[in-house]
């Protein structure tokens, strides 16, 4: 079979840590600008996330994770973000994505539901913590040796972060830290379903022979 000199050649497909890097580095610097525009705009910006049981609050559930109250939030979710949201993609960007758009709906639903009233929650922890907690089970539920080394690592590295879903410290979310490592726990076992489809057949299959 002969191919065609007239035809482009065929564009080399990105290895996947490499599209892994690009999606969470431009979702770091989709933070960075806004933060940019809400310093910009005088802190209006900012005043668009959760508003616990409010009709309008509840727009915040589609922007309070690129929302921040100022630069050291900012700054203090930066790395975890960029090290927790590679290492979620790096399971697959459409798996990744996937896991991600759990963890936002139900870190803000959550949040909208049993946050203090009158209250503005924002920030990208609520991702940080579904993140952590999607990668700390994901290998209970695949059974796969690495994920599960990952998940060893990532509690050594940020393990204790884990506190920080219990009420602690004033003005903080916790609300989001919880409901964000819930959407991080729901995602791995629904984004599991055919790692553990294929272990119960090959269980029944061992038991017919």
């Amino acid at each position: 079979m002969s191919t065609n000199p007239d035809l482009p050649a065929p564009t080399p497909k990105r290895p996947l840590w490499q599209s892994a890097a690009m999606y969470t580095g431009g979702f770091v610097l989709l933070l960075w600008v806004v933060e940019v525009v809400d310093v910009l705009s005088g802190s209006r910006v900012e005043t668009a996330g959760i508003n616990p049981r409010t009709s309008d609050g509840l727009w915040g559930v589609l922007f309070a994770p690129v929302l921040h109250d100022d630069w050291a939030h900012l700054i203090a979710n930066t790395v975890p973000i960029a090290v927790l949201g590679f290492l979620v993609l790096l399971s697959g960007i459409g798996r990744g994505l996937a896991a991600t758009g759990v963890i936002w709906v139900i870190a803000g639903v959550g949040t909208w539901l049993i946050g203090g009233s009158n209250s503005n929650h924002i920030g990208a922890s609520s991702l940080v913590f579904g993140f952590l907690a999607y990668l700390l089970v994901r290998g209970f539920f695949t059974r796969n040796l690495g994920q599960l080394a990952i998940g060893v690592v990532v509690f050594v590295l940020y393990g204790s972060a884990l506190w920080g879903v219990l009420p602690s410290t004033p003005g903080v979310s916790w609300q989001g830290h919880l409901f964000g490592a819930v959407g991080g726990v729901v995602a791995a076992w629904l984004l599991s379903a055919d790692a553990r489809n294929a272990r119960k057949q090959r269980s029944v299959g061992t038991s017919r022979q």
